[in-house]
């Protein structure tokens, strides 16, 4: 990063996060500077890598994926090569929307979303299961979405 984050970057940003819709003169009319410098700025953080992507966010339900899993997976070795067989596999999948690898009882853990629980118990046996190097898969079924995809806090 080759500039400071001040007040009314912070400011831009957190009304960005809560509503990406926002025009530019509305960003610009709520954070006090002209639509020029708004601009400037939400160019500046999209350049600099601060603001990464601007997307839509999608009401599962209604597209018909109201499950939710996040599934605990353990590779058969520690290796350079296991952990990016693993990673290059996984990015495969498009029912897995994040992944991330931990420290701790698993090696990685995912979010996935599917319709239902014969969804995935089809792609766990399907796919899952085929992913290099995984020695064991622990699924855990959300009962209830307390806090999803809050706003960063900074």
């Amino acid at each position: 990063m080759n500039f400071e984050i001040d007040k009314i970057d912070r400011k831009l940003l957190k009304l960005m996060q809560c509503d990406g819709r926002m025009s530019n003169a509305e960003l610009a009319e709520k954070i006090n500077v002209s639509p020029a410098t708004c601009h400037r700025r939400t160019q500046r953080l999209f350049d600099e890598g601060i603001i990464t992507h601007v997307r839509a966010q999608v009401n599962p339900q209604a597209v018909g994926c109201s499950a939710l899993v996040t599934v605990g997976a353990i590779l058969e070795s520690s290796t350079p090569e296991s952990f990016e067989a693993f990673e290059q596999a996984i990015c495969k999948f498009p029912f897995v929307l994040e992944c991330y690898c931990v420290a701790g009882d698993f090696d990685y853990l995912l979010k996935v979303r599917v319709r239902d629980t014969a969804d995935f118990n089809r792609l766990h046996r399907q796919q899952l299961l085929t992913l290099p190097n995984v020695r064991q898969l622990r699924s855990f079924f959300v009962l209830k979405e307390v806090v999803e995809n809050a706003p960063l806090d900074f």
